[in-house]
């Protein structure tokens, strides 16, 4: 049997205020067959962005095994939850059900990686938080893809509007009830 594993190292470079700054993206596609593997690719990591899919719920049940395997490995690291996909239309996990984030005090972002929305947000964050400076900024954008899609920026208004309202719910007791 002849396994090809999909991970792949992408260098990606962004112009600081404070200077260049490279991450170096290990995208481990969040296949559960090699779940074991993944783990050699968090040693030495410096931040993490968990992401999942907003079309599919099993992505955003996975989370807390990526943020617990993430964790074990990789102790005190900034991590980000990314939702990503938020240009499709068939949105199956809702804002009000994104409560990871607020249980292991994460950052989250909302982003389509087709249309580039939020893209940048991420990264942002991270660098400012291995810089140690909230001041720091970006002073070019990356060179990117053109966007493939276009978002709905009212809909996704609504969705951002939703995840501000759920940030002042009380956590439910468990994940697994906004599923059902």
């Amino acid at each position: 049997m002849n396994l090809q594993l999909v991970w792949k190292c992408i260098p990606l470079d962004f112009f600081t205020n404070c200077g260049k700054i490279r991450f170096y993206c290990w995208d481990t596609a969040g296949q559960e067959k090699f779940g074991g593997l993944r783990d050699g690719y968090y040693i030495h990591g410096q931040c993490a962005i968990i992401m999942f899919d907003v079309t599919a719920r099993l992505t955003y049940k996975n989370v807390p095994t990526w943020h617990r395997d993430l964790c074990r490995v990789c102790e005190n690291i900034p991590i980000v939850l990314c939702g990503n996909k938020v240009d499709v239309k068939n949105r199956q996990v809702k804002a009000k059900q994104v409560t990871f984030h607020r249980k292991k005090n994460l950052q989250y972002y909302e982003i389509s990686a087709k249309s580039n929305y939020n893209f940048e947000k991420p990264f942002l964050y991270l660098a400012r938080k291995l810089a140690g400076d909230p001041n720091l900024h970006f002073v070019e954008s990356p060179a990117l893809a053109p966007p493939e899609v276009q978002i709905d920026l009212a809909a996704q208004q609504v969705h951002e509007n939703g995840l501000l309202q759920a940030a002042n719910q009380p956590l439910p007791d468990d994940d697994d009830d906004a599923f059902e």
